[in-house]
């Protein structure tokens, strides 16, 4: 990512907002550890230059991928490119739709040929060990009970009125609410993906258009981390459930604060 730092710096604010987004896109495959090729950051420069679209960069990676296929990548190389390629491009778009099925849509988009049941709600249980969490799991949304739990989260943000909240209290707000809809785990993989790039449209949607999303690029696993102990707790060893960590991340985001956002004072044996 350090690749696109100059275009930042140079402040052309085309290039600049270009390099950005594919800073924020590649930064959020880390998420799941996966790291894009030398080749995708190639070609991202050509697109922030003006030299091609972001339609010929996916175009660019397709064929690489059809002339260059993967054979057991344990990387997940080609993922990690063409995920980060279809997320610049959605961050580029001037659209969004505060629903269920821009959501799903948002997923299909993103893993549409990479994952069989692409923008497809998950028909089977999950359990995900967890290092924060010492081994252990969150406990997922159930598979029977996933769509109307989805559509009941929705119906709630959209009743719910931010009209006389103070900075603050709309942060814990909104971490409460992406919190929950994390926790549901709609699809069988790619849900924090989808949901931070969720998050970020919806923002922009309620008025935080100047929002610096290179957090998102440098502390993806944190946001991730943070996900996960809003919605883990075990009672029987005092560890209770806290969106202290996701209000952090975004009141740094939103506010511009300045907390700490290292992993390690998210496990659950760490001591201050």
């Amino acid at each position: 990512m350090d690749n696109f730092e100059e275009y930042i710096r140079q402040g052309e604010p085309n290039k600049s907002e270009k390099a950005e987004v594919w800073k924020t896109a590649i930064g959020l495959q880390q998420v799941d550890g996966l790291i894009p090729s030398n080749y995708l950051i190639e070609t991202a420069r050509q697109n922030i230059e003006g030299d091609i679209t972001i339609e010929e960069v996916k175009q660019r990676i397709d064929r690489y991928y059809k002339q260059h296929p993967t054979v057991n990548d344990e990387n997940r190389t080609e993922e990690a490119d063409k995920v980060s390629a279809r997320i610049a491009e959605i961050l580029n778009e001037n659209t969004f739709t505060f629903s269920p099925i821009e959501y799903l849509s948002i997923h299909r988009r993103l893993f549409q040929g990479t994952y069989d049941l692409a923008g497809e709600i998950r028909n089977y249980n999950i359990t995900k060990k967890e290092w924060v969490l010492n081994g252990e799991t969150v406990l997922y949304g159930s598979a029977e009970s996933l769509k109307a739990t989805l559509e009941y989260d929705f119906q709630q943000e959209k009743k719910f009125s931010y009209r006389g909240l103070n900075q603050q209290e709309i942060i814990e707000h909104i971490a409460q609410f992406i919190s929950y809809l994390w926790q549901i785990h709609i699809f069988g993989e790619g849900n924090t993906r989808t949901t931070a790039l969720f998050l970020i449209k919806y923002l922009r949607q309620l008025g935080f258009k100047e929002v610096n999303n290179n957090l998102f690029a440098e502390h993806s696993k944190y946001f991730r981390n943070a996900l996960v102990r809003a919605n883990y707790e075990d009672l029987s060893r005092g560890i209770h459930k806290t969106d202290k960590y996701l209000i952090r991340f975004l009141s740094n985001l939103l506010n511009k604060e300045n907390h700490s956002l290292k992993n390690r004072e998210l496990h659950i044996h760490y001591i201050e």
